[in-house]
């Protein structure tokens, strides 16, 4: 099971993090912008940096998180160097997690979900659009919208991760309004996603429906982490976004285990701070975050 590969990736790594390829072309050393004017030279530099950064960082994490926004701004161009770092990612044994955020129902939902987890037939020849392993979901337009992507989860040994309590500050205008038996909106989510996640439990005891929770609210997490036992985390905000590793401590549990912990611009821009190399200063900041964690979360285990 997905979530299960994804735990023994983090044991063996002794390290929770998720590097976001979130490659924004204004990220990218001066050297490699240097003469790119259109979208085709875009997309090729783009993708040369993702590839060295993953030769780079594979052996050092368990996962990679490819933010599809950072890639349709450069148009089919773009799209194209987003296929190919999911499936270089892929070729590295890395857990690929697409961010897409999608949100629909009924045969929309199902046609993302084909797109991003299984496959799509053309005249009985079945093929891949987008492989990934994971891919965010918005759960908040119920079971309709989630079915789909379960049910590919099951067929395809997939898995998703439904928001529930984002990092960004103005979630809880909605995550946080308190519904008339006195629970916030986040945690009624959150027993949506426990339930949604039952059929595809797997031996570490954790669903291949994920939930998405903000390092950037501790107090929320805590009371998720206990009102979902079998729900593994993708933890955004580490960072740039102000989460620290004490912060998101109470997304884990006692063995180390629960989540995996997200890094965008930390590690890509990492250079900007550090200098040298991109990539090495991308392998700096990524050794110096797996020991923050591991201060805090201590050894992951079984």
């Amino acid at each position: 099971m997905i979530t299960d590969k994804l735990i023994e990736k983090i044991i063996q790594t002794q390290n929770p993090t998720c590097v976001g390829l979130d490659t924004l072309f204004d990220y990218l050393p001066d050297d490699m912008k240097a003469g790119v004017t259109t979208f085709d030279g875009v997309a090729e530099r783009v993708f040369d940096f993702n590839k060295k950064l993953i030769d780079t960082l594979y052996p050092l994490i368990p996962s990679v998180k490819v933010q599809i926004a950072y890639y349709e701004m450069y148009g089919t161009a773009g799209m194209k160097a987003y296929e190919e770092t999911l499936k270089y990612a892929a070729e590295k044994d890395l857990v690929v997690i697409a961010d897409a955020k999608r949100n629909d129902i009924g045969s929309t939902a199902a046609c993302y979900a084909k797109t991003f987890l299984g496959e799509t037939s053309v005249n009985d020849v079945k093929a891949k659009a987008f492989p990934s392993d994971y891919v965010t979901v918005n759960g908040y337009l119920g079971t309709d919208g989630i079915a789909p992507f379960v049910e590919e989860c099951e067929k395809a040994d997939k898995g998703i991760f439904v928001l529930v309590k984002t990092s960004n500050p103005s979630g809880a205008e909605v995550q946080n309004l308190v519904l008339e038996n006195g629970k916030p909106m986040y945690e009624h989510m959150g027993d949506l996603v426990e339930k949604w996640g039952e059929s595809t439990i797997g031996a570490y005891g954790y669903s291949a429906v994920g939930a998405v929770v903000g390092a950037t609210h501790p107090t929320e997490a805590a009371r998720l982490r206990e009102t979902m036992p079998h729900t593994f985390f993708l933890i955004p905000g580490y960072g740039a976004q102000g989460g620290n590793a004490q912060m998101l401590k109470s997304c884990f549990k006692s063995n180390g285990l629960g989540g995996v912990v997200n890094n965008s611009r930390g590690i890509l821009c990492a250079y900007k701070k550090l200098g040298g190399t991109y990539y090495e200063a991308a392998k700096a900041a990524t050794i110096a975050m797996q020991k923050d964690l591991s201060d805090v979360i201590g050894v992951m285990k079984k």
